[in-house]
């Protein structure tokens, strides 16, 4: 789950980590009295949404008159904002953070992440503030700094040295900085964090460090214990048919290609997705229907999958462990008739009594139904089908 950077300054002044101040409105017409409470000669107007790169996209505008707070949030509320982060489709920009004006120093970079390899958080750091960090770490990546943090011990002042002496802090600014980092570290482990961004934390003219930026995102799984979290989230933020396929207990993430996937199981899920781009295709989605994938949740898939116009061509890859693959080839058929499927479906059912799913599968004689022998041969014939070339 992701939240918006005037919530997730909220959280970091709940733990002592200074922000800007700022107030976030809907409507244009209270601009100008967000910005004359906030005080101050000029402010900087924000668009919220869940992507970054809002300043390139126009989302982001400095202000230096009340008029100009007032005519910039209306021209950011109700923009359709896109950024290398929306895709094409873009966001529509729905709240505003109208945040006050600060003497800016020094810009930097301060994050926290899970690193799976590690098997522990790491808090990176970088010089190159205000830049994309992707872009910093694919040209220059010697210039991001990064410490893991045992969670067993949590964050230590050596860890809060390393980094401070690397980023060529003074030794007032390496103190103001230890309380800084230790916070964040707080913040990540106590509310289940996946991610948190600074870009950029801002050193200010008294040398003290500040929030200028803030993006966090939540580990799903722990959100039960997080009911002030829960409430943060932002329905209008999410994609609808991910939204959609959670309420039938399907996991679905829509992608940016035209091979749309259909598997039971995380792991498979993703090894399919790996041999379809290794054919040559670009998936379109993630989707797994679970253990014991039924007709119902096939056809639920089907339909979630087809409302994405990009989809030329569908692969079926379903391993029969816990419900029989004759079932499922049963289910197939009966979730095309429901669903009316037109594009090309490849199919390939292993496991059990997968024999069998395939000569049904054959005898229905359904003319956009290919089977498949094993993974690599329905994978290079579904991204062939999608291509209109049929294997």
């Amino acid at each position: 789950m992701n939240i918006h950077e005037y919530q997730a300054k909220q959280i970091f002044a709940d733990h002592n980590i200074p922000i800007q101040a700022g107030i976030i409105i809907e409507n244009a017409k209270d601009a100008r009295q967000a910005a004359e409470k906030i005080g101050g000669n000029f402010w900087i107007v924000k668009a919220q949404i869940h992507a970054g790169g809002r300043g390139k996209g126009g989302g982001v505008k400095f202000a230096k008159s009340l008029d100009e707070v007032e005519k910039f949030a209306s021209d950011i509320l109700g923009m359709t904002l896109i950024t290398h982060q929306t895709g094409p489709a873009g966001k529509l920009v729905k709240k505003v953070f109208i945040a006050e004006g600060i003497d800016i120093k020094k810009e930097y970079y301060l994050g926290m992440v899970l690193d799976r390899t590690s098997e522990m958080p790491v808090m990176m750091a970088s010089t190159e503030g205000g830049m994309e960090i992707e872009k910093v770490a694919a040209e220059t990546p010697e210039k991001i700094i990064k410490v893991g943090i045992d969670p067993l011990i949590g964050f230590q002042a050596f860890h809060a040295r390393k980094l401070a002496f690397d980023l060529k802090f003074s030794k007032e600014q390496m103190k103001h900085f230890g309380k800084f980092a230790k916070a964040l570290y707080e913040v990540y482990s106590k509310n289940d964090a996946s991610l948190i961004e600074i870009n950029p934390l801002v050193l200010t003219g008294e040398d003290t460090f500040l929030a200028l930026d803030a993006k966090m995102g939540f580990d799903d799984n722990a959100m039960y214990r997080h009911a002030d979290l829960r409430k943060m989230r932002d329905l209008d933020e999410e994609e609808p048919t991910e939204l959609e396929a959670g309420k039938y207990g399907l996991s679905y993430v829509k992608l940016d290609g035209n091979v749309g996937c259909m598997v039971n199981g995380a792991g498979l899920a993703m090894s399919t997705m790996d041999i379809i781009k290794l054919s040559g295709g670009e998936p379109a989605n993630f989707l797994d229907v679970g253990g014991a994938a039924s007709a119902e949740t096939v056809a639920k898939g089907f339909e979630i999958i087809l409302k994405d116009k990009n989809v030329k061509a569908i692969f079926v890859n379903i391993f029969g462990g816990i419900v029989r693959c004759d079932r499922i080839a049963n289910g197939i058929l009966e979730a095309t008739e429901k669903t009316n499927v037109k594009v090309p479906l490849v199919v390939r059912l292993d496991g059990t009594n997968s024999e069998e799913a395939e000569k049904i599968l054959k005898a229905a004689n359904i003319n956009n139904i290919i089977t498949a022998s094993d993974l690599a041969d329905g994978a290079q014939k579904v991204v062939n089908a999608a291509s209109g070339v049929r294997s």
